[in-house]
């Protein structure tokens, strides 16, 4: 694909080589980081040892690893968004009223990213923490951006996912996707039985802007053995609509301030 004319290349593979890193991939060697990002292994230890200078790659000399500086990568646009700030309470309160772990996310590209997080038991063989990336489709969250989109873009991203089985219960079609965002568009919100994976279901409801835009979502999330999807409903439901229209409330009053 041609790129634009302003398009730095090197700008690009510096931050995929940032991107090898992950919970499975924590510490890598040269010819680790050069592979997973198509370069040369001279090309990748420049961008490893720019990287080191700069403080945000730590090396023991073979082992590559990130450094605590690159999570201010992040942190600019977790606090210039102000959402996890404003519903950091909100998740406290719901999570004390169904001592059930809840979670914010955002759409970014075909993944969701979590930006704030208030857990009680850990019930994934993953640890979610804010920065933590799924992709949209089997999750809950997902699904709840994913029904929010403009129907150009939703066309444009299920023509492009790979719907990937990560458990038996995962939808597999764009057809099979595209119905269910249809139902959780009218119900306002959605509910994953184990398409993430096997043990865990969790329930979504959007954060909508001023505009009526869908620019977040908060879930309940839980093991299979202690809700049933209708108890989810039933229980779970109700709290987590009058926590994210508390959390509304409070945005809009977020957003009037700073446009005042």
């Amino acid at each position: 694909m041609p790129r634009e004319p302003y398009y730095v290349q090197s700008l690009e593979r510096g931050l995929a080589v940032i991107r090898a890193f992950d919970a499975h991939h924590s510490q890598l060697t040269l010819s680790d980081v050069a592979r997973a990002c198509g370069l040369t292994r001279a090309a990748a230890r420049r961008f490893l040892l720019t990287l080191t200078d700069l403080g945000y790659v730590r090396t023991d000399g073979r082992l590559f690893s990130l450094a605590p500086r690159v999570l201010e990568l992040g942190y600019s646009y977790l606090s210039s968004l102000s959402l996890p700030e404003v519903a950091e309470p909100h998740l406290e309160r719901l999570v004390a009223a169904v001592r059930e772990s809840s979670s914010m996310s955002v759409l970014d590209g075909d993944d969701i990213v979590y930006v704030a997080r208030v857990p009680t038991t850990r019930i994934m063989r993953v640890a979610i923490n804010v920065g933590t990336r799924f992709p949209a489709y089997p999750t809950s969250m997902g699904r709840v951006l994913l029904a929010g989109l403009p129907e150009a873009d939703l066309a444009g991203y299920l023509g492009r996912a790979a719907l990937e089985p990560l458990t038996d219960r995962t939808l597999r079609t764009a057809d099979a996707l595209r119905a269910e965002l249809d139902q959780v568009r009218v119900q306002g919100h959605a509910v994953v039985d184990q398409e993430l994976e096997e043990g865990l279901r969790a329930i979504a409801a959007p954060i909508r802007d001023r505009t009526g835009r869908v620019t977040a979502a908060v879930n309940i999330s839980v093991h299979a053995a202690r809700a049933t999807v209708a108890d989810m409903r039933d229980r779970l439901l109700p709290p987590l609509l009058a926590a994210t229209a508390a959390i509304e409330a409070d945005l809009r009053i977020a957003t009037g301030r700073r446009t005042v």
